[in-house]
């Protein structure tokens, strides 16, 4: 019989394996932001408090994840996912990214990186884009630091990053993928959602983790 503190360590589990906090995992699901906080894992009155079971459906559906998968995470046996406890990765500002600042796999190439201290990402060939002008209104506040993977791969509902063979670099969440186009919704005072043909994307990268 599994227990209370089984299940919501296979939640945290499943949060951290995706770069997230239990707020995040939340938000990703749909689900409001402070479904899985520590403070509402008990009553006030002492009693435990369950994660429901469509809160549950939703964030494996979010993260596509199998129960059998799910399951494991909940093992006390099995390690909990580890993540480096300080890497250096490359940085560069949003304003000072040009055609050439990425190769044809999307990882830092030429330009103006420089290199930071950060803690807690699992990817180390990971970097960071500092999001110093507007444009990305509904995806994050101006000034706020992007991880960017292009390790990782992409799945429906996650946050990216990707530049079209013209150079056009677009940030915006995936709301659907195929192998022949990807629609995305493009960030902005005004989202869009965007048709992008698989032959016109030159590279599509995986937005782990970005301040708040």
């Amino acid at each position: 019989m599994l227990s209370h503190e089984q299940i919501w360590r296979g939640v945290d589990r499943l949060a951290l394996r995706n770069g997230l906090s239990a707020s995040g995992l939340a938000k990703r699901a749909g689900l409001d932001p402070t479904t899985f906080n520590k403070s509402k894992r008990v009553t006030q009155d002492g009693k435990q408090r369950w994660p429901g079971t469509e809160s549950l459906s939703k964030i494996l559906e979010a993260t596509q994840t199998s129960m059998a998968e799910f399951v494991t995470l909940i093992d006390d046996t099995a390690s909990a996912p580890q993540r480096v406890a300080e890497l250096r990765l490359k940085s560069i500002r949003l304003s000072r990214i040009a055609e050439d600042s990425f190769d044809k796999s999307g990882f830092p190439n030429a330009g103006e990186w420089e290199d930071v201290e950060f803690p807690a990402i699992e990817d180390p060939r990971a970097y960071i884009v500092e999001l110093d002008r507007d444009g990305a209104q509904v995806f994050c506040r101006p000034g706020s630091l992007v991880v960017v993977s292009p390790s990782s791969s992409v799945r429906r509902h996650d946050r990216v990053i990707l530049q079209t063979r013209q150079g056009s670099l677009v940030l915006g969440t995936i709301k659907r993928k195929t192998a022949q186009q990807c629609t995305l919704i493009e960030t902005g005072s005004q989202p869009d959602e965007v048709v992008l043909a698989t032959k016109d994307i030159a590279w599509v990268a995986r937005i782990l983790w970005v301040s708040q």
